[in-house]
């Protein structure tokens, strides 16, 4: 009766366990989906590194909530196989995990270069594309800044010129207030940088998360292969 009674006591945190990560299948696909708009909107010439790091992300965290409705089944029915396939998939997805966050790590100086290049060359096109020029206009407005490295680089875009940035580096947006402007009625920093700020800001938070999860992993990962041993063993498990 102890075994049995321990067993429903694992049975319950387990349950409670699976509900909290289904909550973190979520809260990494959130983390992929912004991390991705974000560089979509400055990263745009084909697939590199840093610009994969989302999908991984994303890819994580439907793969997590799959693996977390495998774990329910197989607690609720106390199937061998399924829970034998919930503690290995869910193995699996913390060494994703790991290799992810040692990526993004290894590769943060890059995704910077990316951001900055990228920039740059969507500048270029700003007077000839509507959608780069949207584009830039909200990432501009959203950052409060101008410019990549700073509001002068719109100086060397052909069609603009020295007393000229686009209306979305202004304070305050309003028709053609970026024709011969005022230092002061302009946002003076570059976006790469706010870019940049944004990241580092929030890779805290990202790391915080992490190490919640990889601790709720850990201990599903356990309390899987408790159930398992006692199902192989034999015992009912109500």
């Amino acid at each position: 009766m102890a075994v049995e009674g321990g067993m429903r006591c694992v049975k319950f945190l387990l349950y409670v366990l699976l509900l909290a990560f289904c909550a973190c299948a979520i809260g990494l696909i959130a983390v992929g989906v912004g991390a991705q708009l974000v560089l979509s909107q400055t990263i745009t010439h084909g697939a590199t590194p840093g610009s994969l790091l989302p999908v991984v992300i994303i890819a994580v965290g439907a793969f997590l909530f799959l693996v977390a409705f495998v774990g329910c089944c197989g607690t609720c029915k106390e199937n061998y196989c399924l829970m034998v396939t919930f503690a290995v998939f869910l193995s699996l997805i913390m060494l994703v995990e790991v290799a992810a966050a040692i990526a993004g790590y290894v590769f943060r100086d890059k995704v910077m270069s990316e951001v900055n290049k990228d920039f740059q060359q969507q500048m270029q096109s700003y007077l000839t594309d509507n959608h780069t020029a949207f584009a830039l206009d909200k990432l501009q407005e959203d950052y409060k800044c101008c410019g990549a490295a700073n509001y002068t680089d719109w100086a060397a875009i052909p069609g603009l010129g020295k007393d000229r940035v686009p209306d979305s580096c202004c304070v305050n947006v309003t028709a053609h207030c970026g024709v011969a402007f005022n230092v002061t009625d302009i946002y003076v920093e570059g976006c790469v940088e706010k870019i940049g700020l944004w990241l580092r800001k929030n890779v805290l938070v990202v790391a915080a998360a992490a190490l919640g999860i990889a601790f709720v992993e850990i201990l599903g990962i356990v309390l899987a292969c408790c159930l398992v041993k006692s199902i192989r063993s034999g015992y009912e498990v109500m």
